[in-house]
């Protein structure tokens, strides 16, 4: 039977971040005080796959029955793993939870905890960061409704084709995901980075939760990026050179947004505007060219709303990175004007993607879309009241979920929109 050999004990508040590091902690662990406390969360201690297999269930089971105790694996700051026994309570501040605390004991050999398949498939989705893949289709569907709704004649659409290009915006969309992971870890972003919401900012932090190594970040980001590459040679071979010319360019905009000597992102809102484009615009002129062959400027403007959308996801992501943004040099909008600033220049990309789709309804006399208009005003207004109110609180991440709502609920109206 396993004997204890150590214990530490750790608080963190609700999102994971420490906020005591006992002695035995330090000793156990192999981190300092200066290292850990408001710097690190609990999970860098801990498996990736661990953290997100039964993390959750821990934590839950802690808040419902007021403890969880068992046995796990945990890694120290050399690499090494060992087993420990932990017992993990809620913390409370004025009757109100506050956090957790956790109390470890070194057990002498490590644990064995089984993995899923389906854990293995979630580390997959949280490398590439697959569920933002809405920012990249959306522009598609609007591509697809512009050939049959809005073109003169409407496009017959060759699905299989369609298809195709879908997976190729999709590939490089995850490609563009994981360079930028890469790149944010290799310029030291990432690691300044204490204040990010998780799942929504600060990237996917899975070599922080050991899922994949730095070198292997940039192996998965080029297979995948060959792969759409590969699909665009056909897809050249089929409609035209058009093709290349398009995907080629969304790949260096995603890859350049963070990678040297470009870095798009550290030039004071040139970033913002550049993902705009490649997001909206790009995509729905490509979509229309697999179609017909041809280069369509209307088809073009029709990706610019829900593009600028998707800016406002990229801006309000920035708000709880931009302290240690600022730190590595990464200039973007909210760093180089102030947290003040973000809600102004969210209600101006807004405005954009209002104004233009109001300008289209009345040029293709598509009445729908001032319906479109409106919802986007009513919830994006909601949405620039929020970000003043808890610009700089942990809050705020509410208002991030409903930008992320906002874009994909804007984008499927206004495909719909421009079709009946």
């Amino acid at each position: 039977m396993a004997t204890t050999l150590d214990k530490s004990v750790i608080t963190c508040d609700m999102e994971g971040v420490i906020e005591t590091f006992s002695p035995g902690a330090q000793a156990m662990f192999g981190y300092s005080n200066e290292e850990t406390i408001g710097k690190l969360r609990v999970s860098a201690f801990s498996p990736g796959e661990v953290v997100l297999q039964n993390l959750p269930g821990w934590l839950a089971t802690a808040v419902k029955d007021g403890e969880w105790v068992g046995e796990t694996n945990f890694i120290r700051k050399n690499g090494e793993r060992f087993g420990a026994r932990i017992r993990i309570t809620p913390t409370f501040k004025g009757g109100q939870q506050v956090g957790f605390c956790g109390v470890t004991e070194e057990l002498e050999t490590p644990v064995s905890i089984p993995i899923k398949s389906s854990t293995k498939f979630i580390s997959w989705l949280v490398i590439t960061r697959a569920p933002f893949l809405s920012a990249a289709l959306t522009p598609c569907f609007i591509g697809l409704a512009y050939a049959a709704g809005i073109a003169d004649p409407p496009v017959a659409i060759n699905w299989f084709l369609a298809s195709l290009t879908m997976l190729g915006v999709a590939l490089l969309h995850l490609a563009s995901n994981v360079f930028n992971d890469y790149f944010d870890v290799k310029s030291g972003t990432d690691q300044a980075n204490t204040k990010y919401f998780v799942q929504y900012s600060g990237g996917s932090r899975a070599i922080e939760l050991g899922l994949i190594d730095l070198k292997g970040t940039f192996k998965v980001a080029s297979v995948l990026a060959m792969i759409a590459f590969g699909i665009g040679l056909y897809l050249t071979s089929t409609v035209g050179t058009g093709v290349l010319t398009i995907g080629l360019t969304g790949l260096a905009l995603g890859f350049f947004y963070t990678a040297p000597p470009l870095r798009l992102v550290a030039r004071h809102g040139l970033g913002e505007i550049t993902i705009g484009m490649a997001f909206g615009p790009l995509i729905t002129m490509g979509m229309y060219y697999v179609l017909t062959g041809t280069m369509n400027w209307d088809a073009f403007l029709f990706g610019i709303p829900t593009g600028l959308l998707t800016t406002n996801i990229l801006l309000i992501n920035q708000v709880p990175d931009t302290e240690g943004d600022a730190k590595t040099g990464k200039n973007h909008l909210v760093v180089t004007f102030g947290y003040a600033m973000a809600p102004v220049f969210y209600a101006i990309f807004l405005l954009g993607a209002l104004g233009v789709t109001v300008w289209l309804a009345m040029e293709h006399q598509k009445p729908l879309l001032y319906g479109v208009a409106a919802i986007g005003a009513i919830w994006g207004g909601w949405i620039v009241k929020y970000m003043r109110e808890n610009i700089d609180k942990r809050t705020l991440v509410k208002g991030n979920v409903a930008t992320i709502q906002l874009q994909v609920l804007f984008a499927i109206l206004f495909a719909l929109a421009m079709i009946f």
